[in-house]
């Protein structure tokens, strides 16, 4: 089967949690992947704008209308959009380390793991 083939074929099945959990995976890995490379500030930039961009788009579905989570979820879901997207500045920046937005990642994962659905 070729990877187009098999990559429609999982888009078909795949329920959205799963497609979340495997973009945070993925983004996660990455970033631990940069980390572990020794890689700093601006050489991260690559890594860190796909980690912002998925929590922006996370931040964006939960703060429109008709989104069926709890609000509480929702609202918390949106701050850490806001926080991902202020932090990795800094870390980009050589203000601060990248280990912070990998612990956010791995909990959220995490929690989307624990629930059945």
């Amino acid at each position: 089967m070729s990877l187009s083939a098999y990559q429609r074929v999982r888009t078909l099945t795949e329920t959205p949690r799963a497609m979340e959990c495997r973009l945070i995976r993925e983004i996660t890995g990455d970033l631990i992947g940069a980390r572990d490379a020794g890689a700093t500030g601006i050489s991260l930039a690559p890594v860190l704008f796909r980690n912002r961009e998925m929590w922006g788009a996370f931040g964006t579905a939960c703060g429109a209308r008709g989104n069926m989570l709890p609000d509480g979820l929702r609202a918390s879901i949106v701050s850490l959009s806001l926080w991902v997207d202020r932090y990795t500045s800094d870390v980009i920046a050589g203000r601060d380390v990248i280990e912070p937005l990998i612990d956010v990642n791995r909990q959220v994962l995490e929690g989307l793991q624990s629930f059945p659905g």
